[in-house]
C-alpha cells in the first residue's frame, strides 16, 4: 500500500512530522469510516475476500484522492505548503483507516503501522476521529519486494520435492486445471483486439436483471455503455472511480436493457469470486494496453 510512502516523505520533510490542524476532508473520511460496519460482517461471516475487496475498493478512492490533488506538484508552487501539509494529512489519516481494517488478517503490517503512526494501538472505534497536530515517525516500507533472482533459486530448489512428491499426491485444483488454456491463436488474431483503459464513471443496478450491472466508461474523451455480469461481486458504489480494461472495439450487442457497447475484462470462476482488472497507477483513460 503506498498512500503512506506518497505522503509521509512531504510531512517528514517539510512539516517535522506534523500532521495539519484540520481535516480538509470530513465527507471523504466520514465515508470510509460508514465501511466498517460491512467490512466487519464480512470478516464475522469469514467472506474475507469480500471484505478485503471492501478495503482494496477504499484504497483505490484515497489514491485517487492524492493523484488528483498532486502535492508533489503543489510542493513546488509557492505559498502552497499549507495545502500540501493537508492533502498529505488527509492521505495519512485514509492509510489509518485502510490499515486498522486490515488488522485482523495481517497484524504484523499493522504493528509496523503503529510504530510509523506513533499510536499505541490500531482500534475501529480510535479511528472515529482523525489525527490532526499529530506527529509521525519516519516511513519505512510495511513489505519488502522479492526479487526475481531469489523467487528463481527457491523453485530451484524445490523441484527435487516437488518431482518426488508428484507422483503420490493428488491433483492440486487450480484455476488453470479447471479451466485450461483454450486452442492456440496467431498473433494476428489477437492483434484484432483492441484493449483500452477506462475509468468507471458510474455504474448502477439494471432494473430486471439479476446479474447485471450498467457500466459507464470513460475511454479518453468517449464514453460508452456496457453491461457487466458482476452484480454478484460488486456494488455500484465499490466500482466507480476506478479504471478497468475494456475491449474497445467489441461489435455493440442489443440486449433487451439497452445497447452494451463493449466488454470489461474480470478474472474469477463467477458468483462473489470474480474480480474485475484494474491496471496500475500511472494508466490513463483511452490508452492501449499492448
Amino acid at each position: 500500500m503506498n498512500i503512506a510512502s506518497r505522503c509521509a516523505g512531504f510531512i517528514n520533510k517539510r512539516f517535522d512530522g506534523q500532521l495539519s490542524a484540520r481535516c480538509t476532508e470530513p465527507a471523504l473520511y466520514a465515508e470510509f469510516i460508514a465501511e466498517g460496519a460491512a467490512i466487519a460482517e464480512h470478516y464475522e461471516r469469514r467472506e474475507y475476500s469480500q471484505g478485503v475487496r471492501r478495503i482494496m475498493a477504499l484504497a483505490d478512492k484515497a489514491n485517487q484522492y492524492i493523484d488528483t490533488h498532486k502535492p508533489w506538484v503543489l510542493a513546488k508552487q509557492a505559498g502552497q505548503d499549507q495545502a500540501v501539509q493537508e492533502v498529505c494529512s488527509v492521505g495519512l489519516n485514509l492509510f489509518r483507516i485502510l490499515i486498522t481494517y486490515l488488522q485482523p488478517i495481517l497484524p504484523a503490517m499493522a504493528a509496523q503501522a503503529e510504530s510509523f503512526l506513533k499510536l499505541p494501538a490500531l482500534t475501529w472505534v480510535g479511528i472515529e476521529s482523525p489525527l490532526i497536530n499529530h506527529t509521525i515517525d519516519h516511513f519505512t516500507p510495511l513489505m519488502t519486494r522479492v526479487e526475481q533472482e531469489k523467487i528463481d533459486a527457491m523453485l530451484e530448489d524445490s523441484k527435487e520435492n516437488l518431482a518426488a512428491t508428484a507422483a503420490t499426491s493428488p491433483a492440486a485444483t487450480t484455476p488453470l486445471a479447471a479451466d485450461p488454456v483454450a486452442a492456440t491463436i496467431q498473433y494476428d488474431d489477437f492483434a484484432k483486439i483492441d484493449l483500452r483503459i477506462a475509468r468507471i464513471v458510474k455504474a448502477a443496478h439494471v432494473e430486471g436483471a439479476d446479474k447485471l450491472l450498467a457500466l459507464t466508461l470513460d475511454i479518453g474523451g468517449e464514453t460508452r455503455n456496457v453491461f457487466a455480469g458482476i452484480k454478484s461481486a460488486y456494488t455500484p458504489e465499490q466500482l466507480e472511480g476506478k479504471l478497468t480494461v475494456m475491449v474497445a472495439n467489441l461489435a455493440p450487442r442489443k440486449m433487451k436493457f439497452g445497447l452494451s457497447e463493449g466488454m470489461v475484462l474480470a478474472a474469477g470462476p463467477g458468483g462473489k469470486d470474480l474480480f474485475v482488472l484494474h491496471p496500475d497507477a500511472g494508466a490513463q483513460p483511452g490508452m492501449r494496453v499492448k
